[in-house]
């Protein structure tokens, strides 16, 4: 049986938040921020968990002390409602402000096969 896109989205997407939060108990921020790239990629089609993403990337930010990474967030949600609504959302984009909001880039292969796999 093939579940719906947007429920098989939010089982990955609670998979890389379950790494972030672990990341986090053994303070490895790099791994924390590479989880929630990863909920990013997953989320964006679907504009609540994209912008649940966002709120959680700024909620990291502010921890960090990262203010170029909170500014960058805020802009973000700002615009995600946008590119959602004009369809304009770039494709594989980590969804960090060390990248253009506006650059689609490559999905990780696991990511994408994690993606594409809805039968489980």
């Amino acid at each position: 049986m093939t579940i719906p896109a947007i429920v098989h989205a939010k089982q990955l997407i609670a998979v890389e938040m379950a790494a972030h939060a672990a990341a986090r108990t053994v303070n490895d921020i790099t791994a924390a921020w590479i989880a929630l790239e990863r909920a990013h990629i997953i989320s964006q089609p679907y504009l609540g968990p994209h912008l649940v993403n966002h709120w959680a990337m700024l909620g990291f930010a502010v921890e960090q002390r990262d203010w170029r990474e909170v500014i960058g967030q805020a802009i973000r949600l700002a615009l995600a409602p946008l590119g959602s609504l004009t369809g304009r959302i770039p494709i594989g984009n980590t969804g960090r402000s060390n990248v253009s909001a506006f650059e689609p880039m490559a999905i990780p292969d696991d990511l994408r096969d994690a993606m594409a796999r809805r039968d489980q």
